[in-house]
């Protein structure tokens, strides 16, 4: 079982910068792959970034050379640095990890992903 705790969320700008953390709980951290998802009122959690378990990482188009995701396996604690903020950033952000040791492939749906925080707003003002 992973346990996720999302922090890091706040009102800014446009044109401001915020750092989301998910620290996770349990020994396999280190070999799951791990996602930012975001959902905004009214439509669907959508895919925003993810790290496999060689720091392989992939974005969505509408973040991609804006945001950045690493993490600290020592820690136990992925992050999701936001650049550039825009107002279509406005969302709840949520931290998932897939659960699956070693996997390579791009996962993009909520579906994929077995372990889910309680999510963390994220409001940038005009």
């Amino acid at each position: 079982q992973v346990q996720l705790v999302e922090s890091g969320g706040g009102l800014v700008q446009a044109g401001g910068s915020l750092r989301l953390s998910c620290a996770a709980s349990g020994r396999t951290f280190s070999n799951y792959g791990m996602g930012w998802f975001r959902q905004a009122p009214g439509k669907e959690r959508d895919f925003v970034a993810r790290i496999n378990w060689r720091r392989s990482t992939y974005y969505a188009d509408s973040v991609k050379g804006r945001f950045t995701i690493f993490r600290d396996n020592p820690k136990n604690t992925v992050y999701l640095q936001m650049n550039s903020l825009k107002p279509e950033d406005t969302a709840v952000y949520y931290c998932a990890a897939d659960g699956l040791s070693y996997s390579a492939s791009v996962r993009v749906t909520p579906s994929e992903y077995n372990y889910w925080g309680q999510g963390t707003q994220v409001t940038v003002s005009s």
